[in-house]
């Protein structure tokens, strides 16, 4: 199988006209899109607090850190995961000066890449044993349902 050359991001990072309301919530809660950012992709939601923390920890060990932890690796994973060039320096040299337009940025790639996805749901009933006279068992016609943008086929 050939691998899937590399795309760009599917929006800019400094897009917010794209998605208002992405941005409006990243503006003014912005560790709450981050951990909105974090579960939808899989991840433990809390995360991002440790973009938080760690800088206080380390500082009052006396070791300067201007990285915040989370946003780079997950910013690293989700280029990784859809197959978008960058580069763990761009990744940090974004993560550290536009934080939350970053956080912006991995939030509407995250929602457009979950529109189209496909959900296929197994809804026959597990075969029970009797012992008295088998009855039997009318298959159900497959069902679909659309809602938000995800398909569910049901057999």
């Amino acid at each position: 199988m050939a691998a899937q050359p590399l795309r760009e991001w599917k929006t800019g990072l400094f897009d917010c006209f794209e998605d208002a309301s992405t941005c409006c919530y990243g503006f003014w809660c912005c560790p709450c899109l981050a951990c909105t950012v974090s579960g939808r992709f899989g991840e433990n939601s809390c995360l991002p607090l440790c973009d938080l923390c760690s800088p206080a920890v380390f500082g009052l060990c006396g070791i300067p850190l201007f990285v915040p932890p989370a946003s780079v690796s997950l910013r690293s994973s989700i280029r990784s995961r859809h197959g978008i060039k960058g580069s763990i320096c761009k990744d940090i040299a974004i993560s550290c000066f536009c934080l939350t337009c970053s956080w912006c940025q991995m939030h509407r790639e995250i929602k457009d890449n979950n529109k189209d996805r496909t959900v296929i749901i197994n809804n026959q009933p597990a075969p029970v044993m009797m012992m008295a006279q088998p009855t039997m068992m009318m298959a159900q016609p497959p069902m679909v349902v659309n809602q938000h943008g995800v398909t569910v086929t049901s057999y």
